[in-house]
């Protein structure tokens, strides 16, 4: 018979062996909910997207919008059969122009552009109002949804086309945008972009006024793209929450587009809202291969303002594209490189200021989320990470629309 105290060291011993194998065991792998639960789920919650550049496809030669299109021959991520079949009710489509020349020609061109592509939106919808509505408040959303519409806000992507006149942005707001963003990828006359070398120093004078019409307004304001101290300006200087309605998480990808935890932290403390998106070269270094540069270099240089040429002249470029992206393959982010980011800002900040704004149609697009037909995988990611339906149904939708009944009871006061 084992002594006493033999027997307790060996009882201890085996415990502690016990406890090392316990500690040491790899966690089991989350078990994802089935496709036909994650769908049911998906539509039964309002979806919708803060950033789609598709007006610029819309606006294309022989593009159509209500017929299934495919992404990799088409160059196109979003029609409505793709928004239905992934379960997506809309969201805000885009007015985008590129940054030019800040003269008088640069400015006039720049005003022709925004009008023209508000034109566009405008025409879509009075072509297919058996498929789309037209969204001027909140609570438009859910009522043009429950329609079977694709649910249509308009957006400003770089306040360029403003021409320097804060004004102009009342005559966008009878257009119908309720969303708008100060800069993109250079600086300009309303503020500092993240990806230029400061000149503002954040905000210029212009972009304070800018500010202060938004809000008088009604309109949300959106960070992305815009600096930090810009960042740090609209809250300080906004009556009303603001979104960034297409950006990524610093911590998991330093990229200047990104926003830092305390910046975050910053958004959120105010209401405001950071809408995840899907570009490749936000979420992960991406380097690509010399030879695929240079292709695309001389592609690009090959179809100069491609989005005034003919449409025999788009359809070789994007038959060129497709040749090439086969022959030099592109370095791509993956579905789960889009779901850190989206995971760290809802553990870091919480369900209710993080939402979707995936860049389709504008660069946006993973390994696994290439087009509009797949957002209900975002939906069953987030099930298997245990958040409720309560939980996505905030992420989906509830958040931003949530911003903009603030800015829009801010304004009636």
């Amino acid at each position: 018979m084992m002594p006493a105290n033999a027997l307790r060291q060996a009882t201890f011993a085996l415990v502690s062996i016990s406890l090392a194998a316990f500690a040491f065991e790899p966690a089991l792998a989350k078990t994802p909910p089935s496709e036909r639960a994650a769908r049911a789920l998906h539509e039964r919650i309002l979806t919708l997207d803060t950033h789609l550049d598709t007006p610029a496809v819309v606006a294309r030669p022989g593009f159509d919008i209500l017929k299934h299109n495919d992404w990799k021959t088409a160059l196109a991520q979003v029609d409505v059969p793709r928004m239905k079949d992934g379960g997506l009710d809309g969201g805000f489509w885009v007015i985008y122009t590129a940054q030019g020349p800040r003269t008088p020609e640069g400015l006039n061109a720049a005003r022709d552009a925004g009008l023209m592509r508000a034109v566009v939106i405008r025409e879509m919808l009075a072509r297919s109002p058996k498929y789309f509505g037209l969204a001027l408040k909140a609570d438009d959303a859910a009522k043009i949804a429950a329609e079977g519409k694709r649910v249509v806000f308009m957006s400003i992507e770089n306040s360029y086309p403003l021409a320097k006149d804060v004004s102009l942005l009342q005559t966008y707001y009878k257009l119908g945008v309720r969303l708008v963003g100060p800069v993109h990828f250079a600086n300009n006359d309303w503020a500092d972009s993240s990806t230029d070398k400061a000149e503002w120093g954040g905000l210029s004078p212009l972009g304070k006024e800018l500010v202060a019409e938004a809000n008088r307004l009604g309109m949300v304001l959106d960070q992305s793209h815009a600096s930090d101290q810009v960042l740090d300006q609209m809250l300080e200087l906004s009556t009303a929450p603001i979104i960034a309605s297409h950006s990524g998480c610093k911590a998991i990808y330093d990229h200047p587009r990104n926003l830092d935890d305390d910046r975050l932290k910053a958004l959120a403390a105010k209401g405001g809202v950071i809408q995840m998106n899907a570009f490749g070269a936000y979420l992960k270094a991406l380097p690509q291969s010399p030879e695929r540069r240079a292709a695309l270099a001389k592609l690009a240089a090959a179809y100069p303002n491609l989005a005034s040429r003919s449409q025999a002249d788009q359809d070789a470029f994007r038959q060129a594209r497709v040749r090439l992206d086969e022959e030099l393959p592109e370095n791509r982010a993956t579905f789960d490189d889009f779901m850190a980011h989206l995971l760290h800002a809802i553990k870091l900040i919480g369900v209710d200021h993080v939402g979707i704004g995936l860049d389709w149609d504008g660069g946006g697009g993973v390994v696994g989320l290439e087009d509009a037909s797949k957002v209900w995988k975002i939906t069953q990611a987030l099930m298997a990470e245990g958040y409720s339906e309560a939980d996505i149904a905030k992420i989906w939708g509830g958040n931003v629309l949530r911003v903009m009944r603030e800015a829009e009871a801010k304004a009636q006061k």
